[in-house]
């Protein structure tokens, strides 16, 4: 056995610039984005290697290129013929305002085409494979998910999807190994009514029942839900103070596949997931976090049985 490595399928990450207030003067930072590289980053945090298979183009993707290539992670990339997505956020003020932002442009049938076939070969490699949404559903067809989720799956490699909407629905029809979702995004897609313990429950349950073998649901303050082995359970999640909210549901994604690509079991793998989540909140890195606070959160991380998934 080789290190344990995970194909992160991240097809159209951002350039992000975000300028903020240190002391007296205003810092501008700039760095890669979107969900795929912040859970990237958490993992190779959490003591994994990162395959990260994506696509860049036009004058942004100059930037953005060099930016993916950090520690831990081996990229593979396709050129785009359009430019990459991008945002600018002011955060001054303490709070996150969005000033301007271009998701990217849909993918052409050439670039799916080559996007395909190196995160497929790339997946299989690595055994293990996180599928990532883009910044905006437009930018990449759902079928593209649901094709690779099936191809993979059918050859051995651990499917893990950090998705919501027709992508969720695609993956699911392939069928994978693990699904988490927002409670946010279920109300958002008309999955759910309310967010009442018995709707969620409920969710996980048809989630499991339309493809997903474990699912996980994140609710923000209220700590996770969690159905794997045939049953659901509750996370109890350590409270910390928040910096900055957004990025916990895809550290938590991270934190799962790092553990489960090390040869871990579900059990853990959730534990660390929702360290990793609560972690993230204190920082203003996105998808950041030490190894050895995770590890103690971790051992914080309650999970009690709620149910029998039937």
């Amino acid at each position: 056995m080789g290190d344990a490595r995970v194909m992160v399928f991240a097809p159209a990450p951002q350039l992000t610039v975000t300028i903020e207030q240190q002391h007296n003067q205003p810092e501008l930072h700039v760095h890669p984005g979107g969900q795929g590289i912040w859970q990237a980053r958490m993992i190779t945090s959490l003591g994994a290697e990162v395959t990260l298979c994506t696509a860049v183009g036009g004058e942004v993707g100059r930037v953005l290129k060099p930016l993916l290539d950090f520690k831990g992670v081996q990229l593979r990339t396709i050129p785009r013929e359009s430019g990459s997505g991008w945002y600018v956020h002011d955060r001054r003020n303490g709070k996150r305002q969005e000033l301007a932002e271009q998701p990217g442009a849909p993918f052409t049938r050439h670039e799916l085409d080559e996007l395909y076939n190196l995160a497929l070969a790339e997946g299989l490699r690595a055994g293990n494979a996180i599928l990532s949404g883009p910044a905006h559903p437009s930018v990449i067809r759902p079928d593209v998910y649901g094709r690779l989720a099936h191809d993979l799956k059918a050859h051995g490699c651990r499917v893990i999807a950090d998705l919501s909407g027709d992508h969720l629905k695609a993956v699911l029809e392939a069928g994978l190994h693990v699904v988490k979702v927002s409670h946010e995004e279920l109300l958002r897609d008309g999955m759910i009514k309310d967010a009442t313990e018995k709707s969620l429950t409920d969710a996980l349950i048809k989630l499991h029942e339309d493809g997903a073998e474990a699912a996980l649901l994140s609710r923000a303050d209220a700590g996770a839900l969690a159905l794997f082995n045939e049953q659901i359970y509750k996370v109890g999640i350590p409270k910390l103070s928040i910096a900055d909210h957004r990025g916990a549901g895809d550290s938590m994604t991270a934190g799962v596949a790092a553990v489960l690509a090390k040869g871990g079991e579900m059990t853990q793998a959730v534990r660390t997931g929702a360290a990793a989540g609560a972690l993230n909140v204190t920082r203003h890195g996105l998808g950041t976090g030490h190894l050895d606070a995770v590890s103690v959160l971790t051992e914080r991380v309650k999970i009690t049985p709620l149910k029998k998934a039937t």
